[in-house]
């Protein structure tokens, strides 16, 4: 077998929000909040694993068409997490990142979103989030730049034109939710990703499971093509 290492950078769809908020008789945007929560804390447990990385997949560019009460509310919580618990994750060294289109955010949401990554900036573990992110769109943008910057195209100039450049490709990406799908997840850079699915709905996803998931990675044979 070849030699497994542990992962660099683990992504995540947040999936089953929802659904949990449903099964649990609450309206769907407490569900939501309870997703944010959830994620605060996986942060930690991804870090104590000894992973750098974090990217998760939190509003895609297809969920712009969900009702606009939902979608309002989703982006108040990046405004909620840019006053009440971003400063948790700066104490605890979290450097933010955010991809994905930018100019589809309010103007509110754009300048949180701004100072939450200058504020960690100096951060030791690197939270990634895709907010208004595509896969198909972040690839047409990145193909864009590098046809505009006249450099020859490459696997490596490519990469460095990707809304998610400095980001190590996911060694693991994990689904909650049931669905076994990457619905435009990372499509560049998941090429070589080990994929794991769960029933669990986010909300419910707990340390034991992610542990349980990296032991089972560690049992994989990654060839990488070769």
């Amino acid at each position: 077998m070849t030699e497994q290492t542990s992962p660099a950078c683990i992504g995540i769809i947040l999936d089953g929000n929802r659904r949990w908020a449903k099964a649990k008789g609450i309206a769907a945007l407490e569900g939501h909040t309870e997703g944010l929560n959830n994620l605060e804390r996986a942060v930690g447990w991804v870090r104590d694993a000894g992973v750098e990385h974090l990217v998760v997949y939190a509003f895609s560019t297809e969920n712009w068409s969900r009702p606009q009460q939902e979608v309002s509310h989703l982006m108040g919580l990046i405004l909620q997490v840019a006053r009440e618990q971003i400063h948790r994750l700066i104490e605890q060294k979290v450097r933010v990142q955010f991809i994905g289109q930018r100019e589809r955010l309010s103007a509110d949401v754009r300048a949180a979103v701004e100072q939450i990554e200058g504020d960690s900036k100096d951060g030791n573990f690197t939270l990634w989030v895709c907010l208004s992110y595509g896969g198909r769109a972040e690839i047409v943008e990145a193909a864009r730049r590098l046809q505009q910057s006249g450099e020859e195209i490459t696997e490596e100039s490519f990469a460095k034109n990707l809304w998610s450049a400095g980001m190590p490709d996911p060694d693991i990406i994990i689904r909650t939710g049931a669905a076994e799908r990457l619905s435009n997840f990372l499509l560049w850079q998941s090429a070589y990703s080990e994929l794991f699915f769960t029933d669990t709905l986010w909300p419910d996803f707990s340390e034991a499971e992610l542990k349980r998931i990296l032991i089972e990675y560690g049992t994989r044979e990654r060839r990488r093509g070769k």
